[in-house]
């Protein structure tokens, strides 16, 4: 038995000796790198948008006022001609997004002439150039029952006078709220 000792004994020394004297594996040197920066943990944000700025009365009445304005706004023609000029499709534009925001909203389009012409000549003007102006607005998307037309001709002039200057300010389509202006919503 004692002899299973020392065997056992021999054996155990001989393995922490040479365990011991094993020799260490050589690593490569490496090159130095940069720190590694842990990033730092961020705050939950907040993913509630901010409350928008709501507008005062006033702000509102201002944009109601403009609005209605923008609805309202004469457009105007070249002499003895009732095509839509390059102003007047971008002021008609400006109609179509207050008319869809306001579907209860009628129109009427009233042309009307300068004082050159005969009064019937100037009454059928007025007439085409009301029709070009409802022609353009359903042509996008407006409803023709919410348009009236008229002409006036050259009966109610908006500058009296007799040069081209005034002639131009009557060459003109006036537009007027006829129903829902009581409802207009501002843009």
């Amino acid at each position: 038995m004692m002899r299973v000792s020392r065997l056992t004994l021999v054996l155990a020394s001989t393995t922490l000796v040479l365990g011991a004297c094993r020799k260490k594996p050589v690593v490569a040197p490496q090159a130095e790198t940069a720190p590694v920066v842990q990033p730092q943990p961020t705050r939950p944000t907040n993913t509630t948008p901010a409350p928008a700025a709501r507008d005062t009365m006033e702000d509102y009445r201002t944009r109601l006022a403009a609005t209605r304005a923008r609805l309202l706004e004469t457009i105007y023609f070249e002499y003895d001609a009732d095509e839509l000029r390059e102003d007047a499709k971008a002021n008609l534009d400006a109609k179509i997004t207050v008319l869809n925001a306001n579907p209860a909203v009628k129109i009427r389009i009233a042309g009307h002439c300068d004082e050159r012409g005969s009064d019937e000549y100037n009454i059928a003007l007025g007439r085409r150039r009301a029709e070009a102006a409802k022609r353009y607005l359903t042509d996008r998307g407006i409803d023709a029952s919410r348009i009236e037309t008229a002409s006036f001709g050259r009966e109610r002039p908006a500058v009296q006078g007799t040069t081209e200057e005034s002639w131009s300010r009557n060459r003109r389509d006036e537009f007027e709220l006829i129903a829902g202006g009581d409802q207009l919503r501002a843009q």
